[in-house]
């Protein structure tokens, strides 16, 4: 029996040796990799936190003491020896467990986490809670990135809880990347010649090159020790966190386990808010990964030999279509700018930051900053194109509104990820934003059917002179022509694709496909049936809505976003404000609830916005 075997909780590991404890990271390491490269998963982050993750459980009283996992990529270790070991298999699976912390899974998953930098502001509200209850005994631990730190929410809560008189544990995990490498003067900060892994390093020589000196080198390095707290604050990032009110305590080295049990064993028994700083190697264990970092962040199912993904399409991603387009209009418009949140692969950008490094702009992860910084770059004549994913970009709702739609600016915004994106879950499907942008006044909204159109698109809005929003899936297109010269689309004009009588489906973004598929099946049950590919959610085609209901009377919408506020609100609301009364509409969509972790197929299917749902209405509508 491996030592893994015999862990079903902490508690398991409590009474292990540093022999068992070191098998045990190793063995860990092993499983993480062999599921992930059948799964797919975020491997690099959670495979560097390994030692980190024994010795918080080995110490720290769980789950009465509290740990919150600051996004969730890092915590598969975590998952793995809380009694989910068995279960590890079915990560991210439908039904299985999911890729991040949710407490529904387990009492030490004690915050459903999936966006960045809210695991200081959770543990904060914990060590409230415990002093109002009057559990004085309880500890709790917040684990964050160095990426994440970097993000406003991130920097409120240790900016609000340095001047209060309680005990936390912040643990800064600076592995010197959030998923594209760090950016910013607080990176920067942390990465000086004395911190990070050029301290432990630097640390190590001078003792090695101290101890040879014959007679005297013991007793230098023991004097060196006793005044190393006093020359802490001058040659590392301690002073910054302790002027705000922390104990620094580090930079550790994430990877030596011995003496992290040591250090945090003392660091459990501090009074008053504490930061240790923890350098890791993210990836580490697994060659590719830790070459790699990036390229390992978040996977498909891979080759572990080789390190290569088991299966890749043909065809290229959305987000390789939006990025190969933009430097395609850069090169005739010196005014576009390209602007992300630590995401620039992940967006496509990564091409256009190579090609035109001085008109990219990488802020970190800090959606609000982002935008409001688009904001100026446009009131100064510049065309900022935003790409957040949809989900991420919720964060930075009031500047949308308040920055951009205000003040009528030429903002693009380039929302990745729109609609269901499979496996990563609830925390990030993209199924809100037409919803949350569109009751905002001055703001275009679009959506591509394919990744052709998505070119066109993108094309329009940076001739537009008001604010856009384009949102498209996450994954390959359908191989639509991407050769095509680009084009100007007439803003609020949907494309009829398909005429017929019985009923119009109005379809928006991806489901057009699915639209089109349905009329097919429906024409051999004798149905005809109009596809309108409706590409503007706002404004709408409300002369093409109203010619088609009243020659049908029958409309059917069809959107990948909530039903609540979405583009077949749009379109009831229209009907509703202009007479037109005598119609029957059927709105497909996504309901009011939040949806797990699955394929991106079964969740349409569950959601009733595929063919076989399209279908069905139609003919529940014509009373077949």
């Amino acid at each position: 029996m491996s030592v893994l075997e015999r862990i079903n909780s902490p508690a398991d590991i409590r009474n292990m040796g540093i022999d068992e404890l070191e098998c045990v990271c190793a063995e860990i390491r092993e499983f993480i990799i062999a599921t992930v490269a059948r799964t797919g998963g975020h491997l690099a982050s959670s495979l560097g936190v390994v030692e980190l993750t024994i010795v918080l459980h080995y110490v720290f009283n769980t789950p009465f003491d509290k740990i919150i996992w600051d996004v969730g990529h890092q915590a598969y270790a975590h998952k793995i020896i809380t009694g989910r070991c068995e279960l590890f298999g079915s990560l991210r699976q439908q039904g299985g467990i999911s890729g991040f912390p949710k407490r529904s899974e387990s009492p030490y998953d004690t915050f459903d986490v999936g966006h960045s930098s809210t695991s200081i502001s959770a543990a904060t509200g914990m060590v409230e809670a415990a002093s109002l209850h009057g559990e004085k005994e309880r500890k709790v631990v917040a684990v964050i990135g160095d990426g994440a730190m970097t993000s406003g929410m991130a920097l409120e809560a240790l900016n609000w809880f340095g001047s209060r008189d309680r005990d936390i544990t912040i643990v800064l995990n600076d592995n010197e990347m959030s998923i594209s490498p760090n950016v910013g003067a607080i990176s920067y900060y942390l990465n000086r010649i004395m911190t990070g892994h050029g301290t432990l390093r630097a640390r190590a020589e001078i003792k090695k090159m101290l101890s040879s000196i014959p007679r005297i080198g013991d007793r230098v390095i023991e004097f060196s020790k006793n005044v190393e707290d006093s020359l802490k604050s001058i040659f590392i990032p301690g002073g910054f966190f302790q002027d705000l009110g922390y104990t620094y305590v580090g930079p550790l080295d994430g990877h030596r386990l011995e003496n992290l049990l040591k250090n945090f064993s003392n660091i459990r028994n501090m009074k008053g808010p504490v930061l240790v700083h923890v350098v890791t190697k993210k990836g580490k264990g697994y060659a590719p990964a830790e070459a790699q970092p990036h390229k390992f962040h978040g996977v498909g199912a891979f080759d572990i030999t080789s390190g290569l993904p088991c299966s890749a399409s043909t065809k290229p991603s959305f987000s390789k279509v939006f990025g190969d387009t933009l430097r395609e209009i850069a090169r005739l418009d010196e005014r576009v700018v390209a602007i992300t949140a630590a995401m620039a692969e992940g967006t496509g950008l990564d091409g256009f930051a190579q090609e035109f490094p001085k008109r990219f702009f990488d802020v970190g992860i800090a959606e609000q900053h982002a935008v409001t910084f688009a904001a100026a770059l446009a009131l100064e004549g510049f065309r900022p194109v935003v790409a957040i994913y949809s989900s991420f970009l919720q964060r930075s709702y009031d500047q949308i509104l308040h920055d951009v739609c205000l003040q009528n600016l030429p903002v693009v915004f380039a929302l990745d990820r729109g609609g269901f994106v499979g496996d990563d879950g609830p925390t990030h499907h993209g199924v809100f934003d037409l919803s949350y942008l569109r009751t905002i006044p001055n703001i275009v909204i679009m959506a591509p059917k394919d990744e052709g159109e998505l070119r066109h698109m993108l094309y329009t809005a940076l001739e537009s002179p008001c604010p856009v929003s384009i949102r498209y899936p996450r994954g390959v297109g359908a191989g639509a022509n991407i050769n095509e010269n680009l084009r100007h689309l007439e803003i609020g004009k949907a494309e009829v694709l398909r005429e017929g009588r019985d009923v119009a489906i109005f379809a928006i973004g991806s489901p057009v496909a699915a639209a089109l598929d349905a009329a097919e099946k429906l024409k051999k049950r004798g149905v005809s049936v109009s596809v309108i590919n409706s590409r503007f959610v706002k404004p709408l085609d409300v002369a093409l809505i109203k010619e088609m209901a009243l020659a049908t009377k029958r409309l059917i919408t069809v959107e990948e976003n909530a039903l609540n506020g979405g583009f077949g609100s749009a379109v009831v609301e229209f009907l509703a404000d202009s007479g037109v009364t005598e119609v029957a509409v059927k709105r497909l969509g996504i309901g009011d609830e939040f949806y797990p972790h699955a394929s991106q197929a079964y969740l349409k299917a569950l959601c009733r916005i595929d063919a076989e749902a399209i279908v069905a209405t139609a003919l529940e509508m014509l009373e077949f």
